[in-house]
């Protein structure tokens, strides 16, 4: 279990030395030690505490502190496992509960990156939560370009594996639209202070929360609509080179209809039939004609 002491700066603080600290406290530690950090924290929670239950992004008013779960898709793999964490919160400090490195490592960039990275619980539940959606503009930049440069594949009529690459990028992009719902749904929960354990005066950095979920969220809906609009144009080409070779399809057998009416009707071999003796000239002759009339006719039609 690790400790930090909120201030101007977030410091480490020893387990010794907790009774004696009087500033609003983190505790960091893993589902194991659970228990003891909720006592320590002086936190009473009656649920069942399991980080494998974390399938949603919530919070939830609990009548002795705020329980809350985050499940955050890793960057790099949006369908995959995600990282999963569990926040509690009472009137002075804060239990976060992760078996992986991933929230010491949130930690670890606010202590470098931010001036105020803990003056109160607000500041730092706000650091700590728009930390982990510090570079989702850079990724969905990313989802943007991929889906530009499929556009222009279909533009210039290559339809090869089009599919294969677009569905999964939809997939991943409907994963993220609800993720970001359920954040802008945490952070204006955590807004409401429905149990006063925040500052009126700083819970105007929840609602900061919310609002970049929701343009992240709008963002995302856009970059939807915009597969699907790509979509939609690789349809269009890909009805297009059907109907293509169905026309093609098409004039090979107005041609060839002609041709097996005269074939048919000379391999009937009537005694009496006109130059059936020595006919064989004038039907290739005939045959020919046809092809070339119906030739010229599709080409001024432009079907050739």
């Amino acid at each position: 279990m690790t400790v930090f002491a909120l201030g101007s700066m977030l410091e480490e603080v020893e387990e010794s030395q907790l009774e004696e600290e009087a500033r609003s406290l983190v505790f960091l530690t893993d589902v194991a030690h659970a228990r003891d950090a909720m006592r320590a924290a002086g936190m009473v929670y009656d649920g069942e505490i399991s980080l494998s239950d974390v399938v949603f992004s919530k919070i939830e008013t609990q009548q002795e502190c705020l329980a809350g779960s985050l499940s955050i898709p890793r960057l790099l793999d949006v369908l995959g496992s995600r990282n999963r964490i569990l926040i509690f919160i009472n009137r002075r400090n804060i239990v976060i509960l992760d078996d992986s490195s991933f929230s010491r490592r949130l930690i670890v960039r606010i202590q470098r990156s931010k001036l105020k990275q803990g003056v109160t619980k607000e500041r730092f539940l706000y650091n700590f939560i728009t930390q982990f959606m510090s570079r989702d503009l850079e990724m969905l930049a990313r989802y943007e370009r991929r889906i530009m440069e499929l556009e222009e594949r279909v533009m210039n009529g290559k339809t090869e594996g089009f599919q294969s690459e677009i569905t999964p990028i939809r997939k991943e992009l409907l994963t993220l639209r609800g993720y970001y719902d359920e954040v802008m749904d945490m952070g204006k929960e955590l807004e409401e202070n429905e149990n006063g354990f925040f500052s009126k005066k700083q819970i105007k950095y929840f609602g900061t929360i919310a609002d970049r979920a929701d343009r992240l969220m709008g963002r995302t809906a856009h970059l939807l609509e915009y597969a699907q609009q790509v979509r939609e144009a690789y349809q269009t080409q890909v009805d297009a080179e059907q109907n293509k070779n169905m026309q093609f399809l098409t004039v090979i057998s107005t041609i060839f209809f002609p041709l097996t009416l005269i074939t048919g009707w000379y391999g009937m071999n009537f005694n009496n039939m006109p130059e059936l003796q020595r006919g064989y000239p004038g039907v290739i002759m005939l045959s020919l004609v046809v092809v070339v009339v119906c030739v010229m006719w599709f080409k001024k039609k432009k079907m050739l």
